[in-house]
C-alpha cells in the first residue's frame, strides 16, 4: 500500500514542501512513483519519516540525523534504545521547565491577601509590601523566599495581628532585658535569640541558625531593619546580633 505526497503530509503534520525537500536532498526518497510520476510513499517510508521528525523534534540538524538513518552498522534495537534515551532525556528537561514556570506562576499569585482594608487594619498607613519588589530581586530564587509568599498568601487578618502580638510581647520582653543589663551572650538573651528564630520559622520559612547568623548581619547593615530593632529600645539590633550568633554558636558547635 502506498501513498501520496499529500497524505503523507496529513499523517505526519508536515507541509509538502517539506516532504519535497526531504527527497531533494536524500533524506527521504519515497519507494515509489505513480504513472504520472508523482511520488508514492510506502510503509517503510512512513517509519524513516517518524523517526527523521523525531530526531528533528529534539533539534538534531537534518545532516545529522541522515547520518543517524544510514550508518549501516546500526541496530535497529540499538536505534530505539537511543530514542528512547533521548526522549525520557527530553521529558525530564521539560518536566523541569514546567516545574519552574509553575514555580514562578506560583511566586507571582503569592503575598499578602488581604483586602486594603484589612491591611489597614493589621499594618496601618505602613505598606507591608512596600520593599516586596526589592525582595523579590533579593531572594526569589530561594526557597526560604518562596515558602514566606506561599505561607503569607494563606493568613487571614487574625493571624498577622497574632503574629505582630507575638513580634510586641518579644520586643518588650527585649527590651526588659536590655534595661535589666543582661549580656547578649547570657543565658536569657540566648533564649531570646531561640524565640525569636522559632518565630520565623513558625511563620515564614525553616530558618536555620547559619540562615538566622545571615538575618542578624542585615539587621545591622540594613539600616531599615536596625531602625526597626532599635525603636523597641536603642543598640538592642546590635544586641541581638550578638546573642543570635552566640547561641547559634551553642546549638551547631
Amino acid at each position: 500500500m502506498s501513498y501520496s505526497v499529500g497524505q503523507v503530509a496529513g499523517f505526519a503534520g508536515v507541509t509538502v514542501r517539506t516532504l519535497h525537500h526531504y527527497d531533494e536532498i536524500g533524506l527521504l526518497v519515497p519507494g515509489g512513483r505513480s504513472h504520472a510520476g508523482h511520488r508514492r510513499y510506502d510503509d517503510a517510508d512512513l517509519d524513516r519519516l517518524q523517526q527523521i521528525l523525531f530526531y528533528r523534534e529534539l533539534g538534531f540538524p537534518l545532516e545529522e540525523v541522515a547520518a543517524l538513518l544510514d550508518d549501516p552498522k546500526a541496530d535497529p534495537r540499538a536505534h530505539l534504545r537511543r530514542q528512547h534515551e533521548l526522549l525520557t532525556a527530553r521529558i525530564e528537561r521539560l518536566q523541569k521547565m514546567a516545574a519552574a514556570v509553575e514555580h514562578a506562576m506560583e511566586a507571582r499569585r503569592m503575598g499578602i491577601n488581604l483586602t486594603p482594608e484589612e491591611k489597614f487594619e493589621v499594618f496601618g498607613d505602613k505598606d507591608p509590601e512596600a520593599h516586596a519588589e526589592e525582595a523579590e530581586r533579593r531572594w526569589g530564587g530561594t526557597d526560604a523566599y518562596t515558602e514566606s509568599q506561599r505561607r503569607a498568601a494563606t493568613y487571614t487578618k487574625d493571624d498577622w495581628q497574632r503574629m505582630q502580638a507575638e513580634v510586641a510581647s518579644w520586643g518588650e520582653r527585649y527590651d526588659a532585658l536590655m534595661a535589666a543589663g543582661e549580656p547578649s551572650s547570657g543565658e536569657a538573651a540566648m533564649a531570646m535569640a531561640e524565640e525569636h528564630r522559632r518565630h520565623i520559622t513558625k511563620w515564614f520559612y525553616e530558618c536555620t541558625y547559619e540562615a538566622h547568623q545571615g538575618l542578624a548581619d542585615m539587621y545591622i547593615s540594613d539600616e531599615r531593619f536596625k531602625e526597626f530593632y532599635d525603636s523597641m529600645r536603642p543598640g538592642l539590633a546590635e544586641h541581638l546580633r550578638e546573642a543570635i550568633t552566640a547561641n547559634a554558636a551553642r546549638h551547631t558547635a
